[in-house]
């Protein structure tokens, strides 16, 4: 289950960071809100992962989730490049992720 939250954990980290970019764009009240829900949610569910998964996995397994994540939906629903060198660069990270897993 712990793996579960740890996976939860990025994906709401994904939705505070989404939050942050509504805010930066002007749309303050609904910002702050998927901001404040995302963050407190995301926290919430890695200190939970955090009671069964080792600190350094847990905390560079989240942190890829919300870099792969934060930058794939700013690919695909605000239009920011698709260049192949950024898209190589993610499936790096995924690929250090899938090596903690398996190797950690």
């Amino acid at each position: 289950m712990s793996w579960v939250y740890l996976i939860l954990a990025g994906l709401f980290e994904v939705v505070g960071v989404i939050g942050m970019n509504r805010f930066a764009q002007g749309k303050k009240t609904s910002g702050i809100i998927v901001l404040i829900l995302g963050f407190a949610a995301s926290f919430s569910l890695l200190a939970k992962a955090m009671e069964v998964l080792p600190l350094g996995m847990s905390y560079a397994i989240w942190t890829g989730i919300g870099t792969v994540g934060g930058t794939l939906v700013g690919m695909f629903v605000y239009g920011e490049s698709r260049d192949w060198k950024r898209i190589f660069f993610i499936a790096l990270i995924i690929c250090s992720v899938v090596g903690l897993k398996l190797f950690a």
